[in-house]
């Protein structure tokens, strides 16, 4: 059996945040505003998967007004997802990202981004996708107000 989830996130660019995209520490001035490190990159692939497992979305697992998430890495967040999906008797067969930003420039990060999520979902870089795009200059991101990304996944039975 195959199943399939989408996912997408979207946060406001602050200042006096750090910026965390796909689990990487990403240079520059402003960063995402949410509970937790507000990786919109990481989120996007946690709904992803809680969509395809039928699971609900993440903030019903990690609800905003819930101390215990508090700038946590999403990497945890993502970790303890991918647990759910395993008890369910899946695991990832590939994840597609689209970040859509009009700065930075990620292009230059792609790879290593694509390498991280690999390593988070236990899968080879090969069944990882990451691209990125801008809204010419239309819009809350396009202004440089806020990044988003949407993640398709599939599952596949262990």
């Amino acid at each position: 059996m195959l199943l399939l989830g989408i996912g997408y996130d979207v946060h406001r660019l602050v200042s006096g945040r750090k910026l965390v995209l796909g689990g990487l520490a990403i240079d520059f001035p402003l960063g995402l505003e949410g509970h937790s490190d507000a990786d919109v990159v990481l989120h996007a692939i946690c709904d992803a998967l809680l969509g395809a497992t039928a699971l609900g979305d993440i903030g019903e697992h990690f609800p905003d007004n819930d101390p215990q998430w508090k700038d946590v890495s999403s990497q945890v967040l993502l970790g303890h997802v991918l647990g759910l999906v395993k008890k369910r008797g899946f695991r990832v067969n590939n994840v597609d990202v689209v970040v859509v930003a009009q700065q930075p420039k990620l292009g230059p990060r792609k790879k290593e981004m694509k390498d991280k999520i690999a390593l988070l979902l236990e899968v080879s870089p090969g069944r990882v996708n990451v691209k990125a795009t801008t809204t010419e200059g239309l819009d809350a991101i396009g202004r440089g107000e806020a990044i988003a990304a949407q993640a398709a996944v599939s599952l596949c039975e262990v």
